[in-house]
């Protein structure tokens, strides 16, 4: 996630430039086409370009708008899980009277924390094996989703202190709710991950972009010339930047700039539980990048 005001155009750059040396080769070939082939037949109107920046700007309108609702609802969903961390804490620690119990069953959910953060981003962390006992590793092992597996955990140990009569009804119930909730955050995500944006608006907006920039080029090389080459690529650059910021947006869970810090998320979680538990040793928070943005 980006922390900083101003983003270096340097780095829009690095996110474009395959894309503008495609661009500039495109306006390049168009205006040559129209100074040695297409001038000495007709002229271009220019209601092409016009209508096709129109359409272009409804697609990317759209393309953005939905990215950003599916980054937004996934930064809501991930704080609500902080919150929801703390409470389940809180409550353990309190509700619960056998302290080793309590420590454990706080300890496995950071493992949880970290197991979901790990199969949003597809990777292979075993951060969360941290804080399991060996006999929760071998049940968590056996599962393809592991944090489900450790919240099952959390519900069987969370019933046999109900059936020892080590907490009553009402903290049961007020100890079940918060995995609930967990249970509903962890959908919301697998939800967001496992839907495909749809392709169609993508692919179209790219072919869009493409025919506006050639039928721009080839429409202003009429009255500029060769600069002609230098105002299409400007032009696209715009265009394209635009829609390339959207689209990083599509998947939050992605580990770069645009996506959620779900590291920093992950370690916030861990250092508020273990201090709240009383540990010693708490480990650092994540640093920014550069000071320019957080994983």
């Amino acid at each position: 996630m980006l922390l900083a005001e101003n983003i270096r155009i340097s780095r829009i750059l690095l996110n474009t430039w395959k894309v503008d040396l495609i661009m500039i080769a495109s306006c390049t070939a168009a205006y040559f086409i129209r100074e040695y082939l297409i001038a000495y037949h007709f002229e271009i109107s220019t209601i092409i370009p016009t209508v096709l920046g129109t359409a272009i700007a409804f697609f990317i309108g759209f393309n953005n708008n939905q990215a950003y609702d599916r980054w937004w609802e996934a930064r809501k969903i991930w704080g609500a899980i902080v919150n929801d961390s703390r409470s389940l804490a809180r409550n353990l620690i309190n509700f619960v009277e056998d302290e080793e119990t309590a420590h454990r069953m706080v300890c496995r959910h950071i493992s949880f924390i970290y197991a979901l953060k790990a199969n949003l981003r597809s990777t292979v962390d075993e951060i969360y094996t941290k804080y399991l006992t060996e006999f929760d590793k071998q049940n968590v092992e056996k599962n393809n989703n592991k944090h489900n597996a450790i919240l099952n955990i959390q519900a069987l140990e969370l019933q046999k202190l109900y059936k020892e009569n080590k907490i009553d009804g009402f903290k049961f119930i007020e100890i079940n709710e918060m995995l609930v909730r967990l249970t509903d955050s962890m959908g919301g995500c697998e939800r967001i991950k496992n839907t495909i944006f749809p392709t169609t608006y993508s692919y179209l907006t790219k072919v869009f972009i493409w025919l506006f920039v050639v039928t721009f080029t080839l429409v202003i090389s009429q009255d500029m010339g060769y600069w002609s080459i230098f105002m299409g690529w400007l032009i696209g650059f715009v265009f394209v930047s635009t829609q390339v910021n959207g689209m990083g947006l599509v998947n939050p869970f992605d580990n770069k700039f645009s996506g959620l810090p779900l590291n920093n998320i992950s370690r916030t979680i861990e250092i508020n539980l273990l201090q709240m538990l009383g540990e010693k040793n708490i480990p650092e928070p994540i640093k920014p990048i550069n000071d320019e943005y957080i994983l």
